[in-house]
């Protein structure tokens, strides 16, 4: 969601050269026993011996045969864990994704094509860390996985910007700090994971003519399988968004939108996954024709540039200048005309904090006097917004994402149905997102929490009195100029003392 502005090492040669040594020996031993038998038996018996002795040399060769086979490593097609891997091979149909993407990249790891199993199964034997490298830097050394938690994929990592930070990312001491958090990041690569997989799929069949209710649920669904849906310990992180052309944000299908997404449609794709309240929080551009490319790739560079920018005691208004210095230095050309493209200045990245994504931090997109720096293992949405508009949006349209206060009063609530939805948005949601469309699903948005007994009936007046006496926040659709075209790219990293790790980075963006 968007916050809004309130206006071959060496050791492996010695290894492999070692490894055929012993069996050298063994050869070598066999033959100089073979020959001092021979010697020693009488004349009458050599022809017997020999014979025995070829019998036993064959079945002392088999016996190693077999030894070595077991020995080597499992192949390609077949993970650890005893699941098969394939090879992926389908690419998307949308535009501006990084090229050697697949939509089904995760079948390398051992999931099913379409995705079917909780990904926390994938790496339980923990042999796949899945770091980048990046720069130089041993990912392996910095990934810090414990041996009592699945090795998870690591996210991109990138060094911390400023002078007064060159010393951390060979530190040993603030090594140590950070294996004190690995429960955290192991919960923060857990659910960037889940994210990736879940998009790849989506990119699948995400094509002109889908329902956006249709794509919403589809999605909404795959993402519930991989992350083990349980409630408030794991599950979505948000409504999935899918914001069309001069919408910029928080609009997703009421019940009975029957949209239709059609190939000069510009849709932002922003869905969230959770595990234990640590959110990702990521999101990106859906176009299929040629001509909104570079609006695309300014918002995509410009997202880059932010990511770049950020680190510790970095200010915030040092990172939204690096935005717009890129973003506003593209043009797009619609029609014959060309539109400079503009940063939507009135919305923001932002901190996310557990089960709040929105943590209290604003990351501007333009120049601002914003100088709140940034701190050791925070987390941050870096999100960026371009326009073919005027780059400032308002609230419209009909509402579907809302949110209860994280630091809600104590309200004495008189309707007995506003006491029974709070009661449900508290069991099922606690402070996270919701939408009106899960609160009409049979389970009420979580069927780990309610069953198929959660769905909610007569409840927009509930909902209204809640948002009036200021327990839920509404969130409408966020809209810039009628007839324009807007973008988003948005990453989540955490700025580990070391280093800084953009958690949900992939190979499609």
């Amino acid at each position: 969601m968007v916050q809004r502005t309130q206006h071959p090492h060496p050791r492996a040669t010695m290894a492999a050269e070692d490894e055929g040594k012993p069996a050298k020996e063994e050869e070598e031993v066999e033959a100089n026993g073979d020959d001092e038998e021979e010697d020693g038996n009488d004349d009458d018996d050599a022809g017997e011996t020999a014979a025995l002795g070829d019998a036993s040399k064959k079945k002392k060769k088999n016996k190693k045969k077999k030894k070595k086979k077991k020995a080597s490593a499992p192949s390609s097609s077949v993970a650890a864990g005893g699941l098969a891997r394939g090879t992926p091979s389908n690419k998307a149909e949308c535009r501006m994704l990084n090229d050697g993407s697949f939509t089904d990249y995760y079948v390398a790891r051992g999931q099913t094509e379409p995705p079917s199993i909780p990904v926390v199964d994938l790496f339980r034997s923990g042999d796949d860390d899945g770091g980048n490298d990046d720069d130089g830097i041993d990912v392996n050394a910095l990934s810090l996985s414990s041996p009592l938690l699945p090795a998870f994929p690591s996210g991109e990592i990138q060094v911390h910007p400023l002078e007064s930070n060159v010393h951390r990312i060979s530190s040993a001491e603030l090594r140590q700090a950070e294996r004190m958090s690995s429960d955290l990041y192991s919960k923060l690569r857990h659910a960037a994971e889940v994210h990736r997989q879940v998009r790849h799929h989506a990119q699948s069949y995400i094509k002109p003519g889908i329902k956006l209710i249709d794509m919403c649920e589809r999605l909404e669904e795959t993402n519930r399988i991989l992350v083990g849906e349980a409630g408030l310990d794991r599950g979505i992180g948000f409504p999935t968004g899918c914001s069309l052309n001069h919408v910029a944000a928080h609009y997703t299908p009421n019940c009975g939108d029957d949209t239709v997404l059609t190939y000069d449609d510009v849709m932002k794709v922003d869905f969230g996954t959770q595990i234990d309240g640590r959110i990702i929080d990521c999101a990106w551009t859906v176009a299929f024709n040629p001509k909104y490319d570079p609006l695309l790739e300014a918002v995509k560079m410009a997202t880059d540039a932010g990511i770049r920018a950020a680190g510790i005691d970095v200010r915030l208004c040092d990172v939204g200048e690096a935005v717009q210095e890129v973003m506003e230095s593209y043009e797009v050309e619609l029609d014959g005309r060309a539109y400079p493209v503009r940063c939507i200045r009135n919305l923001n990245g932002h901190s996310i904090g557990q089960h709040q994504i929105h943590a209290g931090k604003s990351v501007p997109i333009v120049k601002s006097d914003d100088v709140t720096k940034m701190e050791e293992n925070e987390i941050f949405a870096i999100e960026t917004f371009g326009s073919t508009g005027r780059g400032y949006i308002v609230e419209d349209l009909e509402c579907s994402h809302y949110m209860k206060n994280f630091h809600a009063p104590h309200v004495a609530l008189r309707l007995p149905r506003a006491k029974k939805l709070l009661g449900h948005i508290n069991k099922t949601f606690g402070t996270l997102a919701f939408c009106r469309r899960w609160l009409e699903r049979d389970d009420g948005g979580s069927f780990a929490v309610n069953g198929n007994k959660g769905r909610q009936e007569k409840y927009m007046g509930a909902l209204k009195n809640l948002c009036d006496v200021g327990l839920v926040q509404a969130y409408p659709p966020l809209c810039d100029v009628r007839g324009c075209y807007t973008a988003q790219y948005e990453h989540t990293l955490i700025l580990r003392p070391t280093c800084k790790e953009v958690l949900s980075r992939g190979d499609d963006f």
